[in-house]
Protein backbone atom coordinates (compact mmCIF):
# COMPACT_ATOMS: atom_id res chain seq x y z
CA UNK A 1 0.00 0.00 0.00
CA UNK A 2 2.87 2.36 0.76
CA UNK A 3 4.21 2.16 -2.79
CA UNK A 4 0.75 2.70 -4.27
CA UNK A 5 0.25 5.80 -2.14
CA UNK A 6 3.62 7.21 -3.17
CA UNK A 7 2.80 6.59 -6.84
CA UNK A 8 -0.55 8.32 -6.32
CA UNK A 9 1.19 11.29 -4.65
CA UNK A 10 3.54 11.77 -7.59
CA UNK A 11 0.82 11.17 -10.18
CA UNK A 12 -1.86 13.49 -8.74
CA UNK A 13 0.60 16.30 -8.07
CA UNK A 14 2.03 16.04 -11.59
CA UNK A 15 -1.49 16.16 -13.06
CA UNK A 16 -2.47 19.07 -10.78
CA UNK A 17 0.61 21.02 -11.87
CA UNK A 18 -0.13 20.37 -15.55
CA UNK A 19 -3.80 21.34 -15.24
CA UNK A 20 -2.97 24.55 -13.36
CA UNK A 21 -0.31 25.40 -15.96
CA UNK A 22 -2.76 24.71 -18.77
CA UNK A 23 -5.31 27.03 -17.15
CA UNK A 24 -2.68 29.77 -17.05
CA UNK A 25 -1.96 29.22 -20.75
CA UNK A 26 -5.68 29.38 -21.53
CA UNK A 27 -6.01 32.59 -19.53
CA UNK A 28 -3.23 34.24 -21.51
CA UNK A 29 -4.78 33.11 -24.80
CA UNK A 30 -8.28 34.15 -23.68
CA UNK A 31 -9.65 30.66 -24.26
CA UNK A 32 -12.19 28.64 -22.29
CA UNK A 33 -10.88 28.18 -18.74
CA UNK A 34 -10.70 25.24 -16.39
CA UNK A 35 -13.25 25.68 -13.58
CA UNK A 36 -11.80 26.63 -10.19
CA UNK A 37 -13.82 23.75 -8.75
CA UNK A 38 -11.69 21.34 -10.81
CA UNK A 39 -8.47 22.88 -9.51
CA UNK A 40 -9.70 22.59 -5.91
CA UNK A 41 -10.86 19.01 -6.55
CA UNK A 42 -7.36 18.07 -7.68
CA UNK A 43 -5.96 19.67 -4.52
CA UNK A 44 -8.46 17.79 -2.31
CA UNK A 45 -7.56 14.52 -4.04
CA UNK A 46 -3.97 14.92 -2.86
CA UNK A 47 -2.54 17.31 -5.43
CA UNK A 48 -2.35 20.48 -3.34
CA UNK A 49 1.45 20.58 -3.62
CA UNK A 50 1.28 20.52 -7.42
CA UNK A 51 -1.34 23.27 -7.46
CA UNK A 52 0.67 25.40 -5.02
CA UNK A 53 3.90 25.02 -6.97
CA UNK A 54 2.13 25.95 -10.21
CA UNK A 55 0.45 28.92 -8.51
CA UNK A 56 3.75 30.52 -7.68
CA UNK A 57 5.95 29.36 -10.57
CA UNK A 58 3.33 30.37 -13.15
CA UNK A 59 2.00 33.33 -11.13
CA UNK A 60 -1.53 32.04 -11.48
CA UNK A 61 -4.43 32.57 -9.05
CA UNK A 62 -2.11 34.29 -6.55
CA UNK A 63 -4.55 37.20 -6.14
CA UNK A 64 -7.52 34.95 -5.41
CA UNK A 65 -8.03 34.75 -1.66
CA UNK A 66 -9.69 31.36 -1.94
CA UNK A 67 -6.52 29.97 -3.52
CA UNK A 68 -4.00 31.87 -1.38
CA UNK A 69 -5.66 30.58 1.80
CA UNK A 70 -7.39 27.40 0.63
CA UNK A 71 -4.57 25.64 -1.18
CA UNK A 72 -2.07 25.90 1.72
CA UNK A 73 -4.79 24.60 4.06
CA UNK A 74 -5.43 21.70 1.71
CA UNK A 75 -1.68 21.10 1.52
CA UNK A 76 -1.59 20.82 5.31
CA UNK A 77 -4.53 18.39 5.20
CA UNK A 78 -2.83 16.40 2.41
CA UNK A 79 0.40 16.23 4.42
CA UNK A 80 -1.44 15.04 7.51
CA UNK A 81 -3.28 12.32 5.57
CA UNK A 82 -0.20 11.16 3.67
CA UNK A 83 1.77 11.05 6.94
CA UNK A 84 -0.99 9.07 8.65
CA UNK A 85 -1.24 6.49 5.88
CA UNK A 86 2.51 6.20 5.28
CA UNK A 87 3.58 5.54 8.85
Amino acid sequence: MREALLVWFVFINFIAYLVMSDDKRRARERKERIPERTLFLLAVMGGALGVLIAMYTKRHKTRHGSFVVGIPLLLFLNAALYTYFLR
